[in-house]
Order: C-alpha cells, then sequence, then structure tokens
C-alpha cells in the first residue's frame, strides 16, 4: 500500500514510494528552496558551474554551508561537482537572482566532465581572493569554500551526499548591503519550486518573533 487515506487526507510511507515518487514529493514541499550555484575545478583546472537547490546554511562560527550534489540518472553516476571537489578541495557557491536566472537555468544542462558552463552560458570567471576556483562576476553575492566534510547518504539512483563548505571569503556587490544588512529588495532572490517551477520573492512582510511570557 503507497499510502493510506484518512478522510481527505493521506498517510504515506515513503519506503512503499519509488525514489522517484519520493523526490516528487520532497521537492514540492519543501518550498520555495534558494539555490547554490557552484562553481568548482578539476585538479587540471577545468571549470564547473551547476545549479543546486537543495543548499542551505549550517553555522555562522565556523561560517559553514551546506549543498547535496544528487545522483544523475542522464549519466548514471553522481554529479561533475562532487567529483572535482574530491579532487581540488575548494569551490564558490554564487548567489544566482533575478538578472541571472537564465544564466543559471543553462548551466543546469548535463554535460560530459570537462565542459566549462561558464562559456556555454556566457558567464564571466573573476578570480577568488582566497580559493583557486573562480567566482561568477554576474553573481551579486558569492561565498569562497574550502571543503570541511563530505557526508555520503547514498550513490546510486535516488541518492545523495552533502557538501560543508567552511566560507573563507566574501563578496558582495556593492548595492546589495547597507549598514552589514543584505537588503532583499535589491538582492532580488529567486526560489526553486517543483519540476521547472521557480518563485521570484518580491511580495515580502516582516513579523517580529513573540518574546516568551514572563
Amino acid at each position: 500500500m503507497k499510502w493510506l487515506k484518512t478522510g481527505k487526507d493521506m498517510i504515506i510511507n515513503p519506503q512503499d514510494l519509488h525514489y522517484n515518487d519520493r523526490y516528487k514529493l520532497i521537492i514540492g514541499s519543501v518550498v520555495p528552496r534558494p539555490i547554490a550555484w557552484v562553481s568548482s575545478m578539476d585538479k587540471d583546472g577545468n571549470l564547473n558551474l551547476a545549479p543546486f537547490s537543495f543548499f542551505t546554511a549550517v553555522a555562522s562560527d565556523p561560517m559553514t554551508l551546506l549543498f547535496c550534489p544528487g545522483w544523475s540518472s542522464h549519466r548514471g553516476r553522481m554529479k561533475d561537482t562532487l567529483y572535482n571537489i574530491r579532487e581540488l578541495p575548494e569551490f564558490v557557491i554564487n548567489i544566482t537572482d533575478e538578472a541571472t536566472k537564465d544564466a543559471m537555468n543553462q548551466t543546469a544542462t548535463e554535460f560530459e566532465a570537462g565542459v566549462n558552463e561558464f562559456e556555454w552560458a556566457g558567464l564571466t570567471p573573476v578570480p577568488s581572493q582566497v580559493v583557486r576556483v573562480p567566482r561568477v562576476a554576474e553573481a551579486p553575492i558569492a561565498f569562497e569554500c574550502k571543503l570541511q566534510q563530505i557526508v555520503v547518504v547514498h550513490e546510486g539512483p535516488g541518492g545523495g551526499t552533502a557538501v560543508f563548505g567552511e566560507v573563507q571569503s566574501i563578496y558582495v556587490r556593492d548595492d546589495v548591503m547597507v549598514n552589514g544588512r543584505i537588503l532583499p529588495e535589491v538582492l532580488q532572490p529567486i526560489g526553486r519550486l517543483a519540476g521547472a517551477t521557480y518563485a521570484h520573492i518580491n511580495n515580502l512582510f516582516e513579523m517580529p518573533r513573540i518574546p516568551p511570557p514572563e
């Protein structure tokens, strides 16, 4: 039984689902997701650029970010980004926005290893301050990272790997930050939903935290 009907609701046992159906439930429910636009490089200096929407912050001390390369069903192995980081344990997490969304989508195309997605999408690699991997010049924010650890959940169909990066240097475009605060209305981030659907983050509201009762 894949699910149990309780009135109009459903109780689903993920173990009864094919991994593709589990994936669809995740990407349809965990929304909107930020996008890590990761530049990496292999030991021979070949560049790679790819977006990952399984992405979040982990800690501020040390400043640590996390993204998750998945299994490529098209190629029957893990994504090139993971192979590159295993060879050269440095990478840059670029933040995409309204202005770069089309170029970001172009870099999601799955090529054979060694193809330079910077060139394919017409993007500009710029030398980083600390790591050897370049950042995307067109991105409004970029986090230079050194690999902290890789946690393999499963290398196979439906599998994924968590890559933790400790931030070494941060590029922020001048107009995006004022007095240490990132301005979302200037950053104009986008969010990933399910399939080919994305969200504009342009309807903002504030909701202050409620203090506990005395």
